[in-house]
């Protein structure tokens, strides 16, 4: 059974940082694709950042570029996504994934469960 299972979301202020992870199990982690995706209330999921099989390639959507950053340890089967400098727009449920190599959450096979990021202003 494939599970992934994010932590470390939680409620800061504006400017400051969390990392979240994903433990991943049941499944050949670094066969796959890693990214984290968040949906805002009232708004659709959107992709906030992917990391190939090997994580030497990283893609971020434009408005966490700068701001956040993915890794993965492959000898753990877990992945991470660091966010510094949080807005009050960022706040959402983060998803973590296992998929394709691509921005389009269908192309995703696996999710976890989600972990809520609230910033306050």
């Amino acid at each position: 059974q494939v599970q992934l299972v994010e932590s470390g979301g939680g409620s800061v202020q504006a400017g400051e940082s969390l990392r979240l992870s994903c433990a991943v199990s049941g499944v050949t982690f670094y066969y796959w694709t890693m990214a984290w995706f968040r949906q805002a209330p009232g708004k659709d999921r959107e992709f906030v950042s992917r990391a190939s099989p090997s994580g030497e390639q990283v893609v971020y959507a434009n408005s966490v570029k700068g701001r956040f950053t993915i890794s993965r340890d492959n000898a753990k089967n877990t992945a991470y996504l660091q966010l510094n400098n949080l807005r009050s727009d960022d706040t959402a449920v983060y998803y973590c994934a296992l998929g394709s190599y691509s921005d389009r959450s269908e192309e995703y096979r696996y999710w976890g469960q989600g972990t809520q990021v609230t910033v306050s202003s």
